[in-house]
């Protein structure tokens, strides 16, 4: 990098923070956690047919579940920087 440009960040390639990219996946694991308990309860009241589709999901879905839940920071490039560069006028100064 030379002296005559500045490097900056653009704030849109900016990372979550932890604390605020960890309670995401908590609350993604949680609702399919909730789904999965819903699955089962209607396991145990639904007639023949429906019921082995609910139990697929009870039984499927914490895979999954696991699976949305870690999909987080891997993801996440660096940051690229955009390079300004002072651009030079030329003058006719004819004095």
């Amino acid at each position: 990098m030379d002296s005559s440009s500045e490097e900056i960040f653009s704030i849109t390639n900016a990372q979550k923070g932890l604390a605020e990219d960890q309670s995401g996946r908590q609350r993604r694991y949680l609702f399919s956690m909730i789904i999965r308990t819903v699955c089962f309860l209607l396991t145990l009241v639904l007639p023949n047919p429906y019921r082995w589709f609910t139990l697929a999901g009870a039984i499927f879905l914490p895979y999954i579940a696991v699976v949305i839940a870690n999909a987080g920071r891997e993801g996440i490039r660096k940051p690229q920087s955009l390079r300004i560069v002072k651009r030079r006028a030329i003058s006719n100064n004819e004095d």
